[in-house]
């Protein structure tokens, strides 16, 4: 009877914990914003000197969206979000003259996020690269691409690398989920997915839960892909990352065989590399930059 009562306390624990976390979310998702509006935007470039331009091309049955900011003679960086998320997650990068007097940037909006068909959820990394890849021949025609995933963004750039090898110079995997036995199985993730609770969640949220929810799979597929990349690679990951464990640096490591690999713990950092120690993604591409001009 005493372990029965201790089951019970257990499971109604959990359960008040769950409800609590579900609650909690749906509370936060209400003061979050995954993307900036227009005017946000022209509000954000008013006084540069330099302000982006903004295109959408077609990529298979879909609409891909994003922007690109300095010359196209140089060096062509893209910037892959992760999830949710949208091109903005890398607006900062767009106003360093550091950056965009030396290398042309891309951002993008993902498929099924920002301006790439918003809500239209697309969980197959294969058909998430084409679309990188589309966008890179259509920025710099006949060129290749530094890129750099953040997230979720970083699983997609390696499938570009593992699909499209003519097509990229080199990846920046910035906290990227590429280990599939890292892929926690979150309890949560049916109930936010389940009636009424999705529709109540902001859609970037809902596409995310949705596209999240199949990647280990995705990932699974993708294992006898690494061997195929051989070109450089950066792995920047955050030591204390509690939503991408920073074992999946470990990974890279292990799975890129026939790449040169370089990898950089950040102690104290967790997953927002991009907001929080931005200067490594910049010294990363910069380091790129330099590499490809002088050969």
């Amino acid at each position: 009877m005493a372990q029965k009562n201790r089951i019970s306390q257990k499971v109604l624990s959990k359960s008040a914990t769950g409800v609590v976390a579900v609650l909690s979310l749906l509370l936060l998702s209400q003061c979050m914003s995954f993307r900036k509006s227009d005017k946000e935007i022209d509000d954000y470039f008013q006084d540069s000197a330099l302000k982006p331009s903004f295109h959408s091309i077609k990529t298979g049955n879909r609409i891909i969206h994003f922007a690109e900011i300095g010359p196209d003679s140089l060096p062509l960086v893209v910037f892959v979000h992760g999830s949710p998320g949208s091109w903005t997650a890398f607006i900062d990068f767009f106003k360093d003259s550091a950056l965009y007097n030396h290398a042309h940037l891309v951002s993008v909006d993902r498929l099924g996020f920002g301006k790439s068909g918003l809500g239209k959820m697309e969980a197959s990394m294969q058909k998430q690269a084409k679309a990188i890849a589309d966008v890179i021949k259509a920025a710099a025609p006949n060129s290749s691409a530094i890129l750099v995933g953040h997230s979720l963004g970083g699983p997609v750039i390696a499938r570009v690398a593992m699909d499209y090898p003519g097509q990229v110079r080199s990846l920046i995997i910035v906290a990227g989920s590429i280990d599939p036995d890292l892929e926690k199985k979150e309890w949560f993730r049916p109930i936010i997915g389940s009636f009424p609770i999705r529709y109540l969640l902001p859609v970037d949220l809902d596409v995310s839960n949705r596209e999240i929810r199949p990647l280990k799979g995705e990932l699974i597929q993708m294992l006898p892909l690494w061997a195929n990349i051989r070109l450089p690679v950066i792995v920047i990951q955050g030591e204390v990352d509690d939503l991408v464990p920073p074992g999946n640096a470990d990974f890279a490591k292990r799975m890129l065989i026939n790449a040169p690999v370089k990898v950089e713990m950040i102690p104290e950092m967790n997953h927002f590399i991009p907001w929080r120690r931005p200067d490594f993604i910049r010294d990363a591409v910069l380091e790129q930059v330099k590499t490809q001009n002088n050969n």
